[in-house]
């Protein structure tokens, strides 16, 4: 399935599993409030932040009710500033506060990958190297936080273990060597991205002989990054992993090296502080 129509069909299936698992067989807290009460609400943030998630959240209230109207101030990729209002909303006051945890939990969440991605790209921004993301990710998250990341500047590694090679360690124990797992995965599907995980020189120097597409230099230092641009003069792409966070991002970039792998984008991120609130309510 394409990326983007996997994306669409991941935003309809998690749309409904946030409800399924908040609002179960209804929201006996809404019932206190009466059928024909009317609402407008906002949305906010109190800290400054990369906004992720529109279409999720667009889904979720599509589903639950569609006389609720959203209207979004800012759009997937516009930063935001503390206490700014990014969305209204319009509609049953009932539906307004069924919806709210589920929509506030997956515009925290992917506002901090996308928030994440940002803070690091930014320190890159002139490098010219790109930022991968990893599959380090929450479960059940992968594509909407994999959507998060390039929303914050960054760039998708593979997106699973289906749409390319990554030959790792314990890939090369058990086939015998580099040069046997390439073989191996040329003959499997040709057409697909080859990446070859190396933790020496001799192994770098063996991965490219055969061929592989990139390279990850797994905890390379700085200047062993160096010397391995200069064996690899172009033969392979170069992605640098471990070990890499904000202090050292920028020494790893000015290695020559082409992408960065960081898995904290995805797996380390610290929810984004939302609040909806209601500002008026009216009989109808």
């Amino acid at each position: 399935m394409h990326y983007h129509q996997a994306l669409a069909e991941e935003i309809r299936t998690s749309a409904a599993r946030l409800l399924a698992e908040d609002v179960g067989p209804g929201d006996i807290t809404a019932q206190l409030i009466p059928e024909s009460q009317w609402g407008k609400a906002q949305v906010l943030t109190r800290e400054a932040a990369i906004l992720c998630g529109v279409a999720w959240v667009d889904e979720l209230y599509r589903r639950l009710d569609s006389r609720v109207e959203l209207t979004w101030l800012r759009a997937d990729g516009d930063a935001l500033e503390p206490n700014q209002v990014f969305l209204e909303m319009e509609g049953p006051a009932r539906s307004l506060l069924t919806g709210e945890r589920a929509a506030l939990n997956l515009l925290q969440t992917l506002s901090a990958t996308a928030t994440s991605a940002r803070r690091y790209t930014d320190l890159i921004a002139d490098s010219g190297v790109r930022l991968l993301d990893t599959r380090k990710t929450l479960p059940g998250l992968r594509l909407a936080q994999k959507y998060a990341v390039t929303c914050g500047g960054g760039y998708n590694h593979r997106i699973g273990l289906y749409d390319a090679f990554l030959i790792k360690e314990n890939h090369i124990a058990s086939c015998g060597s580099i040069t046997a797992a390439v073989k191996e995965a040329r003959g499997i599907a040709r057409d697909l991205p080859l990446e070859v995980e190396v933790e020496t020189f001799e192994e770098l120097d063996e991965a490219l002989a055969a061929g592989a597409d990139t390279i990850m230099l797994d905890n390379f230092s700085p200047a062993d990054m160096r010397e391995a641009v200069q064996r690899s003069s172009g033969r392979a792409t170069l992605e640098a992993s471990g070990n890499v966070d904000a202090t050292t991002l920028q020494d790893i970039a000015d290695t020559g090296i082409d992408c960065i792998s960081i898995g904290r984008l995805t797996k380390d991120v610290q929810a984004i502080d939302l609040s909806m609130r209601i500002v008026h309510t009216e009989r109808r």
